[in-house]
Parts: C-alpha cells; sequence; structure tokens
C-alpha cells in the first residue's frame, strides 16, 4: 500500500512540476488532441485546461500556422526524433502578449519551441510534447545588437556632414558598378562637380556657413537624382554621383538641371544671404577605360575644363 501511495506522491509532484515550470507544455496525441496544458499556458492565452482538454489544437486556435507546424509535428511522430523551432526562424508560435513590466521593448513574446516524441509501452510514439520558451529578452537584446552593428555601418559608409555616402564607400559603388559594365553592357554616367570659389564662402562667411552651404548642395543632389543614382561626398566641397543606366546625353541633362537649381538658391544663414554656384565634369563609362579610376580621372578632367572656362559650368569629357 505504501508503494502505491508513494508513486500517487511522486505522480502529483510531477504533475505539479508539469503545470508550474515557466515554459509552456503542450502534449498532443495523433490527432492534434490536447492533453496537457499548463498553467504557463493558461496564463499567456487566458484558456483553461478544462476547456481544452481533448479538443484539436488548429480547430480552438486558427491562427496557428497550421501547415508548418503539421509537418513538424508529424515529423516527431514519423521519426522519433525532437523538433526545434527558434525565434529567429518564426518570431512567435502563440501570439502571447509579453510581460515584461522593467523594459517593455515588445508587446508580443518572442519564442523558441522544441517538440519531442512521448513513447507509449509498445515503444510507439503515441504522443508529442510542445514545449514553448519564452525567449523575448534574448530576442531583443540581439535585435537591439544587430540595430546597433547596422547603425555603426551606416555611420562607417555615410558623411556625417551631409548624409551622402562618404569617400570609402562611395569609391566601392563605383568600383562595382565598373565591374557590372562587361557583364550587362549598361552604360553609366559619372558626374563629379565641386563648389565654385568654396574658400572663399568659407573665409568671408566663416566655416560654419560654410557647412550649411554644403548642406544645401546636397540637399539639391539628393532631390535632383533619381533613387537608383549613387551620390557621395568625394571630399570638402566636392561632390560625385553615378548615374545608372543613363548615357553622356543624359548625363549632361542631370548636370544642367542640378547647376542651374544650385545657381538658383540662396543660402540663409543668421542674418546672411549667400549664393553659389557649382561647375561639373561628366564622363560615361566606355570599353576603352580600363579600370574605376580611369573613370574617375576622366570626369575630373572635364571638371577641370569647366574651371578654366569660367566656372559655372558642365563639361563632357571627350577623348583627345
Amino acid at each position: 500500500m505504501s508503494s502505491l501511495n508513494d508513486d500517487i506522491a511522486e505522480m502529483h509532484q510531477l504533475m505539479g512540476i508539469v503545470h508550474n515550470v515557466d515554459v509552456g507544455l503542450v502534449v498532443l496525441d495523433r490527432e492534434y488532441r490536447i492533453k496537457t496544458w499548463n498553467h504557463f499556458m493558461w496564463n499567456h492565452s487566458g484558456i483553461s485546461p478544462f476547456s481544452l482538454n481533448d479538443k484539436n489544437l488548429f480547430e480552438e486556435f486558427p491562427e496557428l500556422p497550421t501547415l508548418w507546424l503539421k509537418k513538424k509535428l508529424d515529423t516527431v511522430f514519423l521519426l522519433n526524433n525532437r523538433s526545434f523551432s527558434s525565434w529567429q526562424q518564426r518570431p512567435y508560435i502563440f501570439r502571447f502578449h509579453s510581460y515584461n513590466p522593467i523594459t517593455g521593448r515588445t508587446d508580443t513574446m518572442y519564442q523558441n519551441m522544441t517538440i519531442f516524441p512521448l513513447t507509449g509501452i509498445s515503444g510507439a510514439v503515441e504522443h508529442v510534447c510542445l514545449m514553448l520558451y519564452d525567449a523575448t529578452d534574448a530576442a531583443m537584446d540581439e535585435v537591439a545588437l544587430q540595430s546597433a552593428n547596422e547603425e555603426l555601418d551606416r555611420l562607417g559608409r555615410t558623411d556625417g556632414l551631409t548624409g551622402l555616402l562618404n569617400r570609402r564607400a562611395w569609391e566601392n559603388q563605383l568600383q562595382s558598378e565598373f565591374k557590372r559594365f562587361p557583364r550587362s553592357q549598361k552604360v553609366s554616367t559619372l558626374v563629379m562637380f565641386d563648389i565654385d570659389h568654396f574658400k572663399k564662402v568659407n573665409d568671408t562667411y566663416g566655416h560654419q556657413a560654410g557647412d550649411e552651404v554644403i548642406r544645401a548642395t546636397s540637399a539639391l543632389l539628393q532631390d535632383t537624382k533619381r533613387e537608383i543614382d549613387i551620390a557621395g561626398r568625394y571630399g570638402g566641397e566636392e561632390f560625385c554621383v553615378i548615374l545608372l543606366d543613363t548615357d553622356c546625353q543624359g548625363g549632361m541633362i542631370f548636370a544642367e538641371r542640378l547647376r542651374k537649381a544650385i545657381e538658383s538658391v540662396t543660402v540663409n544663414y543668421e542674418n546672411l544671404q549667400i549664393n553659389f554656384c557649382i561647375s561639373l565634369g561628366v564622363a560615361e563609362i566606355s570599353k576603352n577605360i580600363d579600370s574605376h579610376t580611369a573613370w574617375l580621372e576622366q570626369a575630373d578632367k572635364a571638371l577641370y575644363q569647366s574651371k578654366e572656362g569660367g566656372r559655372n559650368r558642365a563639361t563632357l569629357y571627350t577623348q583627345a
């Protein structure tokens, strides 16, 4: 009799652990009928185990990823092996609220899941146990870390004053476009320009006023270019933009549009009104160019011709 009492006590102890452990436990039979629904699942779903006993999981929770979850459950039944799913693969299985009064970084509980087989006396898998782990804190930490890394990467590629690509990042894009050309045979055009007499702007109005001029130039460049075009601050008052799938005629049209826009703008800084202009050089990629730096040099030569020709103009590079 004492042995029976010990077995009963052990069973009650085990059931107490199952229901009170801080992990979701759901036991299903081969027809996906719910045999165990512990307190974790009760607390987070608001549905008691008594109302779910012997009910079909997917009929009671139609919002579950039915096909995906059934496939995982059936694999465990068939192969008698565990199956896993992390929040990175699927953020959650059951849409539970996340109750974290300290951080409150998300309303949804991120979940890891393990499904393992439960064999009967015959050795066949008669039930499976689905275990859900609250992975919200770990998920939020990783999301925050990923976001921080992305921001660091963005800062490493971006010019702080203008928000354009910095010189290194832009040159990497130029090199990629140069390598793409032999395969695609789609021409692109490079436009290089700088602000005329920028030193005079700094000397006359001060460096902070000069920064405002650079920011205004960047904003007009962003407004004038297409979304697919790749713009960067090459250094100081010098800028570059790669006009993708654009020939030299299109490049000159863009250059003139940008030149006129900048010529007509007035930068207001404190009580100052600053007008300025730019000079541009335009060079279309061709089979005769043997490197991305040679392409850049052609645009730079055209820019120099604009400077020599009186500034506030665009010049197309032509082979001598």
